[in-house]
């Protein structure tokens, strides 16, 4: 209840003090890009609960635009997610949302991989903050998070998270792993 809270209070914040960023990348969306600034696809969430992300667009024609990828590469096209925050179809931290496409091709629709549906799907989470890219890590690290979830962990998550921005992915992935002990992640 406490992550459910925090979570609310937390999207609804940062919309508030995203929302003049967010406008400004819709805007640029629609012209440079000439075209719906939203991107909404269907993701699988808790409990394999089917709904709609939200998302800016960052590609044309099945390519990054270059507006795109500095969307992606600063996390604003992230932002519209805070509304799935506020829905409850996800959650700050916790195993990425997946389509279903993207479960077939990993493999993981099957009992074996049934517990990753146990917790909220998540903005970002221990697999993103990994510097191995493979589905076997990634398996096993929303496993990790889905285990050992807190608060102190979310915390630290979110923090890495946004350290990638400022200091890159590496020096934040270091940081994260570093004192592992005092949140949870042994």
């Amino acid at each position: 209840m406490l992550k459910i809270l925090t979570d609310l209070i937390g999207a609804l914040l940062g919309l508030i003090i995203a929302l003049p960023v967010l406008v400004i990348a819709m805007i640029l969306i629609l012209i440079f890009d000439r075209q719906n600034p939203i991107f909404i696809q269907a993701r699988l969430g808790k409990s394999k609960h089917i709904f709609q992300i939200i998302k800016l667009r960052t590609m044309k024609n099945n390519q990054i635009t270059p507006l795109g990828n500095i969307l992606r590469k600063t996390g604003i096209d992230e932002i519209p997610q805070l509304l799935n925050i506020l829905f409850l179809q996800m959650s700050f931290v916790g195993p990425r949302p997946l389509t279903q496409a993207d479960i077939e091709r990993l493999g993981w629709n099957d009992t074996y991989h049934a517990t990753r549906w146990n917790s909220r799907p998540g903005i970002t989470g221990l697999a993103q903050l990994s510097p191995i890219c493979h589905k076997k890590m990634s398996w096993f690290l929303d496993q990790k998070y889905t285990n050992c979830q807190n608060i102190l962990l979310d915390l630290k998550i979110i923090l890495s998270s946004i350290a990638v921005l400022f200091v890159g992915k590496k020096k934040a992935v270091q940081w994260m792993h570093s004192n592992r002990n005092h949140a949870g992640t042994r």
